[in-house]
């Protein structure tokens, strides 16, 4: 049992989704962007997702995906939610009616507060929950905690007001600080290639799994 959700986002391969689904992330996202390098075709996230249980399996899509392609994955795959790409405009999250939506904000080196209070804002009425992606930026919680840019106090407040992910360049020995600070719905993880089929070393995450794993 975790402490908190966990998102593995930009799953390619069995040994990946094996390896989340063994510590019970809450959901497994699979990239439908074809311009993305972790694009996976529908029948190889078909094929993965037949030797998974107890996860809910989530359509990653960029913004060339209109509201009907989306939908037709969706009834094809059988996803039991979709993440929108910070670049996906409100129309199209507007058009699925009915679907569980995690909403992409990627939080780049200008962004401000105003920058993501006003999307948010701007999807709320549309979405469940939102994914405030700092990691790409190579954002670390120490790095965060010293912004004077987004406040940790800023984050925390958003966290009170929304269902939100948080994605940072996590490691074992700060999450539960983390946690604790900014009480978030859960944490944002990715997978990656394997070093050889069916094999893959796992030392990072597995310092953050062990760090939120909760003995019961």
């Amino acid at each position: 049992m975790l402490k908190t959700k966990v998102k593995a986002s930009s799953i390619t391969n069995l040994t990946d989704a094996r390896y989340f689904a063994a510590w019970e992330a809450e959901w497994l996202g699979f990239d439908f962007d074809a311009g993305s390098e972790e694009h996976i075709p529908i029948q190889n996230m078909i094929a993965i997702k037949e030797w998974v249980d107890g996860v809910k399996i989530v359509g990653e899509f960029g913004a060339t995906h209109s509201a009907d392609d989306i939908l037709a994955a969706i009834e094809l795959v059988g996803l039991d939610a979709v993440q929108l790409g910070m670049l996906v405009e409100t129309s199209t999250a507007m058009e699925l009616k009915g679907i569980s939506i995690i909403k992409e904000f990627v939080v780049q080196n200008d962004t401000t507060e105003e920058d993501i209070a006003e999307h948010f804002s701007n999807f709320a009425a549309c979405t469940e929950t939102f994914l405030l992606d700092f990691s790409k930026s190579n954002f670390t919680w120490e790095a965060l905690q010293k912004s004077e840019q987004i406040t940790v106090d800023f984050i925390k407040e958003l966290c009170q007001e929304f269902q939100i992910i948080i994605g940072l360049d996590f490691s074992g020995d700060m999450i539960d600080e983390f946690l604790e600070s900014i009480i978030p719905l859960g944490i944002h993880v990715k997978g990656g290639e394997e070093e050889k089929v069916g094999f893959k070393a796992f030392d990072v995450l597995d310092e953050v799994f062990e760090s939120i794993e909760i003995f019961v």
